[in-house]
């Protein structure tokens, strides 16, 4: 706090506080260690006596409430064939028409997006500059974002999104265009048409560390993209492009991590010029409001209460603070929507260092379940909370399950389809283990290090 107010314990500004290289300029021109105090050393002073005089002595420890059950009732467990020790996993993509898996895999001075079969073996891979984030598909073209040389927190705009192609029919993917060049650590796209002109849009979470922004990419044809800012701020982690207000037109919802968190919708008012390609403006509004605590980390739209109006699904329990500590807030919420764009929290289920969830009909009995993963789980009490399907029993009563391989890996990123074309959706899994968690008694850290795989998947069997 003291450094984001020119305070600093020997009079001067220290250099560590910086990036270095690009990243630096940015964080000098938004003044984020301002060289001098702006405010009175006598007001510093009682702000610190505050925080010393209200801080517990010791901190009680979370446990998880509910009785996890262990064993999943209609999934079965597989590893990939084909692991990159140690697991660096950066996103993991089911692949249309029963295809296999596409995964990205980061280390210093090598980035792969790597192609498995339906069997889970290695079919091909591609090598980039940078590290890949997100993977979408359309028609024989790859729409790849790359998160930068560096995954973690960062101020430089050595992002980008970029398309992958073909240069004859038939041949592998060879050739490559930079379409959103200079983007600071970006961590999540969405594609939707928002100018209603036929050409789909992009939205960009631009997380950054100090400074970042969240802004929207209008499609100009020809593989040109007109940038529009949203929100000048770092911290944007996720978004979604859907007509909340069943106006017809498309609107952005976004989640905000850092130092204001919250979701924010930004509803979409039209064009400004009466032309196809006119850009539309968009007002903001707030629609949950987080302690910056939270460590927010994933949301979705879903209908939970099945009235018609979509509910919030949302995460939190980013937990890679110097010193973490489990916290009682962390988990996974259910807001539901009053059909007003007003939501209240109805649900929560804590997850130690939640970090992902997803909502989807997977035992097929007509509601909503939830498969959630976390990277901070407690592992000493519940290392088996890494992953939670959440069983729903209706009445917005839920029952928890793990698998027993579930400490195999840690698990950052997640995904869900038909993996194999039978009709009910699969989960897919991958690992990201750069570091041991802090404190880890357990010795699983040094079992990811050496044999952990990079890619697990959940089979749905229900339908077998």
């Amino acid at each position: 706090m003291g450094h984001r107010m020119g305070i600093y314990s020997d009079g001067e500004r220290p250099d560590s506080l910086f990036d270095k290289g690009s990243g630096r300029e940015a964080i000098e021109v938004a003044n984020i260690f301002p060289e001098h105090p702006v405010l009175a050393k006598e007001d510093w002073e009682k702000i610190v006596n505050y925080y010393v005089a209200q801080a517990p002595d010791t901190l009680t420890r979370v446990r998880n409430r509910v009785k996890i059950k262990n064993g999943l009732k209609h999934f079965s467990y597989k590893e990939a064939h084909h692991s990159l020790p140690p697991s660096l996993t950066t996103l993991v993509k089911i692949l249309p028409e029963n295809r296999g898996i596409v995964y990205g895999d980061t280390k210093p001075g090598i980035n792969k997006l790597i192609f498995l079969n339906e069997n889970l073996h290695k079919e091909s891979e591609l090598s980039f500059k940078t590290a890949p984030i997100h993977y979408a598909e359309k028609s024989d073209t790859l729409y790849l974002t790359t998160i930068g040389k560096n995954p973690f927190p960062n101020d430089r705009k050595d992002g980008d999104l970029q398309i992958i192609y073909k240069a004859n029919r038939g041949m592998e993917y060879n050739k490559s265009k930079i379409l959103v060049p200079d983007l600071k650590r970006p961590v999540s796209v969405a594609y939707g048409d928002i100018t209603l002109n036929g050409m789909e849009d992009v939205v960009v979470c631009e997380f950054g560390n100090h400074t970042g922004q969240l802004s929207w990419f209008q499609n100009k044809g020809d593989n040109h993209y007109e940038k529009h800012v949203l929100r000048d701020a770092p911290g944007a982690i996720h978004s979604v492009i859907t007509d909340l207000n069943h106006d017809g037109r498309p609107d952005i919802i976004a989640l905000m991590s850092q130092g204001q968190e919250g979701l924010f919708y930004y509803e979409n008012n039209g064009h400004e010029e009466k032309t196809p390609r006119g850009a539309p403006t968009f007002t903001e509004k707030q629609l949950l409001s987080f302690s910056p605590l939270n460590g927010s980390q994933y949301f979705e739209l879903c209908d939970f209460n099945d009235d018609g109006h979509l509910d919030i699904l949302y995460v939190c329990g980013d937990n890679a603070d110097k010193t973490p500590i489990l916290k009682e807030y962390h988990g996974v919420y259910i807001y539901l929507n009053d059909g007003h764009q007003n939501f209240s929290l109805t649900w929560f289920y804590p997850q130690n260092g939640a970090y992902k969830a997803i909502a989807r009909d997977f035992d097929q009995d007509g509601d909503v379940d939830i498969a959630s993963i976390s990277f901070f789980p407690d592992y000493v009490e519940t290392p088996e909370e890494s992953f939670i399907y959440l069983e729903n029993n209706g009445n917005m009563e839920f029952t928890p399950y793990s698998f027993p391989e579930s400490t195999r890996g840690r698990w950052m990123v997640m995904d869900v389809g038909d993996m194999d074309g039978d009709g009910d959706l699969d989960i897919v899994l991958g690992s990201f283990v750069y570091f041991s968690p802090m404190g880890d008694t357990t010795g699983l850290g040094d079992k990811w290090m050496q044999e952990g795989p990079s890619v697990i998947v959940l089979e749905n069997t229900i339908t077998q």
